[in-house]
């Protein structure tokens, strides 16, 4: 009974002094950067060992790995949701099939490597929320981004939402206000969606996700003229729908405040990147202090993708820990 009550009384000592490191669920329960340290204390480790390996052999891939986590965490919370295929014994319907994911989220490889690795070192503990999660920060750091401490202990979801998939995830030519209240219902801010939009610093873009600017009425008159004909050379306004470009066509490869830079000399891809400089006083003002300021930029991003991060998971006994990120019964 003593020592019941001692371990009960150290563990409080520790949750108060770590607890700026910790994030308060609504739910119940708190997802932790410690979380894994007792039950998995490389799970880290491996994750950022083959991130980097799959980073060195496809640049893109960080981006890549970095969105799987934006479009997962807002479709039913950061779940995992998004890695689940059809099928099953409980049917699910997949949400790689949706209109923001089709022929575009990409990295489910690299996340099924790191799965078998930390199912061979810990089996069935280290959710595969919490791997996109930790890989979306690696991806970041591995370009030149700022790094933090990311609170884990998330669980997997049983199911996915095909219709959230096509309804939550901002649209790249979406109205400004329309972009900001599918922020706001996840509990994000205007700071957070221009931080958060930041990520377009690396990556790329379809010609069919920004060909309406080019040759419609609406967006282009937004745009610079010899980008937007630079643009029109390989995104012809007839086929080529597939066809990529950088997002920022300075320093593509490298996580840095160009992206802000593009913005205010009228350069962003996407008509939903451009219109932070266009429409909304508040907006405009954040981008130019991520343009004069990288820190800022840095030190805001780490806080939203932390925040982003927190999107109604499953703690305790809610969800489970697949063992095969793809399927629910695995």
């Amino acid at each position: 009974m003593t020592h019941s009550l001692t371990m009960t009384m150290v563990f409080v000592a520790l949750l108060a002094q770590t607890h700026h490191c910790f994030s308060k669920i609504t739910n119940g329960g708190y997802l932790y950067p410690q979380f894994y340290d007792q039950s998995c204390p490389q799970a880290a480790n491996i994750v950022r060992t083959i991130v980097a390996q799959a980073v060195a052999q496809d640049p893109r891939m960080a981006a890549s790995l970095l969105r799987l986590h934006f479009h997962d965490c807002f479709v039913k919370g950061c779940d995992a949701s998004i890695l689940l295929d059809s099928g099953g014994t409980r049917n699910v319907i997949s949400e790689k099939g949706s209109i923001p994911n089709s022929n575009s989220v990409r990295g489910f490889e690299v996340i099924d490597e790191i799965k078998a690795a930390l199912e061979v070192a810990c089996p069935q503990t280290v959710s595969c929320a919490d791997i996109l999660a930790l890989a979306a920060r690696d991806s970041t750091v591995l370009s030149g981004g700022p790094s933090w401490e990311v609170p884990v202990g998330r669980r997997d979801s049983f199911g996915a939402s095909l219709h959230g998939s096509n309804h939550n995830i901002p649209a790249p030519n979406s109205t400004f206000q329309t972009i900001l209240t599918k922020f706001k219902i996840q509990g994000l801010d205007l700071v957070d969606l221009v931080a958060l939009s930041g990520s377009h610093t690396i990556g790329n873009a379809r010609c069919t996700s920004f060909k309406q600017r080019l040759y419609g009425n609406t967006g282009n008159e937004h745009t610079d003229k010899l980008f937007a004909a630079q643009l029109r050379t390989n995104c012809p306004q007839s086929g080529g729908d597939q066809n990529l470009f950088f997002l920022d066509n300075v320093t593509p490869m490298k996580f840095d405040n160009g992206y802000y830079k593009n913005l205010m000399d009228s350069k962003g891809v996407l008509s939903s990147d451009q219109i932070l400089f266009k429409e909304n006083q508040e907006s405009m003002q954040i981008v130019r202090q991520y343009a004069a300021n990288q820190d800022m930029f840095f030190e805001q991003f780490a806080k939203s993708m932390i925040k982003m991060g927190n999107i109604s998971p499953l703690t305790g006994f809610r969800g489970h820990i697949r063992k095969n990120c793809r399927i629910v019964d695995g």
